[in-house]
């Protein structure tokens, strides 16, 4: 498959994935009670769906179900895992995004939650998408196998929690407050907890699903820890040098807020090679686990991380 053809067919996949991972959320975000829950406040069900419906490029579904697709693997325990690992992202938005952090006002071009709701509000609605995405994996609608499940629970918690995410968005807190230039050791280690670990579970959570060998494992997690590093400094180039209206949030900020980001630590140029090399590693590892031409749609989405406008 040619490139202009790969990147029709990732186009395709993404839009695809976005239009069926917004349908699960829909679906899932409802106001219908589950066994074992009394009753679903309306107005936490709204906000809740106001983070997560209608807005984002849906990349960590499609991560994980374009590789769990790679060994035949097409069911809806794919979605369900992608939609629960875009409520875990959605809510490190709202709280990301509140007063106490970065304190900003406008994602995906409207007002961020606690500017629609309040903070009270936002910070419930992040914490229940947050309990709610676990919920969903455990779920025996997601694998009929209690290992399997219990997998995609642990490595989810792993990559969104102390040493994850949530461990990323404290060391990045703490670089803020820091005068001395920062180190490109410092920032990749922050970028790979704070965006890189979820991108990363995306794709191993496929693997899991799919049931991939060792050799199999081994090469999509260089994949996926590749492309979010790439991802990641694709963003803070944006924010240096992208249109805030194609953004849909406010540029420039991480200068003026000393942002710990690759651009910062090496300059625009440097900052660009490295993102260039990191989704060339991606597609290199795809060639090593022996995927061929079934992977040409994720090693399009390599490319589209580097290329993207927003």
């Amino acid at each position: 498959m040619d490139r202009e053809a790969a990147g029709r067919r990732f186009r395709e996949r993404l839009e695809h994935v976005a239009q069926a991972t917004e349908s699960m959320l829909d679906r899932l975000l409802s106001t219908n009670t589950l066994p074992g829950e009394s009753a679903r406040p309306p107005r936490l069900v709204e906000a809740m769906r106001y983070v997560a419906l209608g807005g984002g490029k849906r990349l960590r579904p499609f991560l994980v179900i374009e590789t769990a697709r790679l060994f035949g693997c097409e069911d809806e325990g794919a979605l369900r895992t992608g939609a629960a690992l875009e409520m875990i992202h959605c809510y490190s938005l709202v709280h990301d995004d509140l007063p106490a952090m970065d304190d900003d006002d406008l994602r995906r071009g409207r007002p961020t939650a606690h500017r629609a709701f309040d903070e009270a509000t936002a910070i419930l609605a992040g914490d229940a998408l947050l309990t709610y995405a676990f919920d969903v994996i455990a779920d025996p609608l997601t694998h009929p196998d209690p290992a399997v499940r219990s997998e995609l629970v642990l490595k989810l918690a792993r990559a969104s929690g102390l040493g994850g995410m949530v461990g990323g968005q404290v060391l990045d807190l703490a670089a803020e407050q820091k005068s001395e230039q920062h180190t490109e050791a410092a920032v990749r280690q922050l970028q790979a907890m704070k965006t890189g670990a979820l991108l990363l579970y995306a794709v191993n959570a496929g693997a899991i699903l799919g049931g991939a060998d060792e050799k199999q494992s081994v090469a999509l997690s260089r994949y996926g820890a590749a492309l979010g590093a790439a991802f990641q400094i694709a963003d803070d180039i944006l924010d240096e040098e992208g249109d805030e209206a194609a953004l849909g949030k406010r540029a420039g900020k991480d200068a003026g807020r000393n942002k710990a980001t690759l651009v910062a630590a090496l300059g625009l140029d440097a900052a660009r090679k490295r993102r260039d090399m990191l989704a060339q590693q991606a597609i290199a590892a795809l060639k090593d686990g022996g995927f061929g031409a079934r992977g040409a749609v994720l090693a399009e989405a390599a490319h589209f991380t580097v290329e993207r406008q927003s």
